[in-house]
């Protein structure tokens, strides 16, 4: 009798620990934002932040010029300067 109990009490608190588990399976993964969403929606979405990003993006950079031959020989000067007072 002593053993009934013992597994009986066993087999109970193993349903009460996966019972959370089995509570979650039907909940979609990702939450609420694009439930009830159809494929086409979620994709137009996807595209109109892109696009939004990308002009947010251009704006907020300013236009950059071609830099000269000489700029780019001086830059690399600079550069490699700088690099040789690192190392010491």
């Amino acid at each position: 009798m002593k053993h009934l109990a013992v597994i009986l009490s066993l087999f109970l608190s193993l349903i009460l620990a996966a019972t959370p588990a089995f509570a979650q399976r039907g909940e979609p993964k990702g939450g609420g934002k694009t439930q009830g969403m159809s494929k086409d929606e979620r994709q137009r979405m996807r595209d109109d932040m892109r696009d939004f990003n990308r002009d947010r993006n251009r704006q907020d950079r300013p236009q950059q010029r071609q830099l000269t031959p000489q700029e780019r020989e001086k830059l690399r000067r600079d550069i490699e300067g700088a690099n040789k007072d690192l190392r010491r």
